[in-house]
C-alpha cells in the first residue's frame, strides 16, 4: 500500500513496530500535536486487543534520581515527585 494512502494512525502504528517512540517524537515526525499523538497510541492499543499484538510502555523516569513509580505510565510528569527535579523523561511506546 503506498505510504500516501495510509492514515497518520497506521503510519504510526508502523513506526512503533519498528522501535520504540515518545509521544513527543512521534508528534514531531507526524505533524501532529503532542496530545494527538497520545490519542493515536491509545486508539492502536485498543485496536491491537484483538490481534496477537501488544502495545507496551517505558515509564517516564526522573533523569536525576531514576524514580519510575508514576501514576500515570502514559503522560509525561512536570516533576519527580521524589526530588521535585523537573528533568523527567517521556514515556515511550513500542508495539510488539
Amino acid at each position: 500500500m503506498r505510504e500516501a494512502s495510509r492514515t497518520t494512525r497506521q503510519r504510526i502504528a508502523d513506526k512503533l513496530r519498528q522501535e520504540p517512540m515518545a509521544a513527543g517524537a512521534l508528534a514531531n515526525e507526524f505533524e501532529v500535536r503532542t496530545d494527538a499523538a497520545l490519542d493515536h497510541v491509545e486508539h492502536i492499543s485498543q485496536s491491537l486487543e484483538p490481534t496477537d499484538e501488544t502495545l507496551l510502555v517505558a515509564p517516564p523516569s526522573c533523569e536525576e534520581c531514576g524514580f519510575e513509580e508514576f501514576d500515570d505510565l502514559v503522560n509525561r510528569p512536570t516533576r519527580c515527585p521524589a526530588c521535585k527535579c523537573e528533568a523527567v523523561s517521556e514515556p515511550a511506546f513500542v508495539i510488539e
